[in-house]
């Protein structure tokens, strides 16, 4: 019997279909391994036995990441309704869409903080010193951007090194990070061509 016809049999016994498709994918375990380890911690929700991060550091630096995001959120809308100028509408209506644009990162950070069976900060006190980000009222249009601008810098510097020190031990809150970390360069470039233009 040739090779092609020994993986055909393979792959039409049904005893051996699940441990060959296991070893050729790089699985460890087998179904009933995993679905009796399913039902050991049910609790557990989401995590997983083979969770591989540590999960008290991966919930701090959501927390973290949630305070930032909170902290922009206040700061955008507090510019939105500062602005002034003549500029200023097109440029605080930005401002506007940065902050909503902030807020659901901080939503999709809480959930994700739930589903590792954490629960997010959300309080005010201490808020500011979570944050990596600053708040800063700032006076005047052009310090405005450059304020959000350097908020940006520091977020995307952030989000970074979240994402190398998660690497490929949880990637679900990986991609939350890479997808926020996208929206935040967005935010910088556009800030950035905000500046150039005045």
């Amino acid at each position: 019997m040739d090779t092609a016809a020994k993986d055909d049999t393979v792959s039409r016994n049904p005893n051996t279909s699940n441990q060959a498709g296991a070893a050729g994918k790089g699985f460890l375990s087998d179904v009933a391994t995993i679905r009796a380890r399913a039902r050991k911690h049910i609790e557990d929700g989401a995590v997983t036995q083979n969770y591989d991060a540590d999960r008290a550091t991966v919930l701090k630096l959501l927390n973290e990441a949630l305070a930032t995001e909170l902290v922009c959120v206040l700061r955008y809308r507090r510019h939105h309704f500062m602005a002034k100028g003549i500029h200023a509408e097109p440029i605080a209506a930005e401002f506007k869409v940065h902050a909503d644009e902030e807020q659901q990162h901080a939503d999709r950070i809480a959930a994700r903080i739930v589903q590792l069976g954490g629960e997010p900060d959300f309080s005010p006190e201490g808020l500011a010193a979570r944050s990596h980000s600053e708040y800063v009222e700032a006076d005047g249009l052009i310090e405005m951007i450059r304020e959000n601008l350097v908020a940006e810098r520091i977020a995307i510097e952030s989000y970074r090194e979240m994402v190398q020190y998660i690497g490929e031990r949880d990637p679900t809150t990986r991609r939350i990070l890479e997808e926020i970390l996208s929206v935040e360069e967005e935010h910088a470039d556009e800030l950035a061509d905000m500046l150039s233009k005045e």
